[in-house]
């Protein structure tokens, strides 16, 4: 049975700490650890986002393969809290829609993001598929479209592991287990749009570097 093309963005899978939040932390609300969330594009659950600029800037969807690889990323959204232009209330969202808060209400908004140097992540590869030779090698990523309909991320691997040192991500594992899964060894381990357990190779808090194969 071909495995289903359904990308979801990058989904914690193991960290130093415990489920749900793991080790994210807030970047926003007058400055916590230097960024605020103030996006004219939406930013969903599970992408890749990096800093528009230096010092205190604004956190937005990381570009992936149009250029994204040779940028640090702040690391995994996983959510944000703002001020409702439209609710005239605090909203907790899964997902940034990039609107519905003015200009002068920055200072209200918290973004969640999962920056860990140790964090796993679960993510659904490309059309070409990952196979067990490439575990070690570096990987970039595409944005994909997420949904504003369940606020989740389309972003998914892109097969071609390198020691570019600059790529994002370094595929650790492919997914075994639960059987059943895309990417078990029931004969799709190595087909299109498989699972991939993957860590942080060009984060903030981690030095990127060529793969060890």
């Amino acid at each position: 049975m071909a495995n289903t093309n359904s990308p979801f963005g990058f989904r914690q899978y193991s960290g130093t700490g415990s489920a749900p939040t793991y080790e994210q932390v807030t970047f926003g609300n007058a400055g916590l650890v230097g960024g605020i969330l103030y996006s004219s594009g939406a930013i969903y659950f599970g992408d890749p986002v990096v800093r528009s600029g230096s010092g205190v800037s604004t956190l937005v969807q990381a570009a992936g393969a149009a250029g994204g690889s040779t940028v640090t990323m702040a690391g995994i959204f996983v959510g944000c809290k703002y001020l409702s232009t439209a609710q005239k209330r605090t909203v907790w969202s899964n997902y940034w829609p990039g609107s519905d808060v003015t200009s002068a209400n920055t200072a209200t908004i918290e973004a969640y993001v999962i920056n860990d140097p140790n964090a796993q992540f679960l993510v659904q590869s490309d059309s070409t598929g990952l196979a067990a030779a490439d575990v070690g090698a570096n990987n970039d990523f595409n944005i994909g479209t997420g949904s504003t309909s369940t606020g989740i991320s389309g972003a998914y691997l892109i097969h071609g592991g390198a020691t570019t040192a600059a790529y994002p991500f370094r595929l650790l594992s492919l997914l075994y287990f639960p059987p059943g899964a895309n990417g078990v060894t029931t004969g799709t381990a190595a087909a299109a749009y498989n699972y991939g357990i993957v860590g942080f190779n060009n984060v903030e808090t981690k030095n990127a570097t060529a793969n060890n194969t």
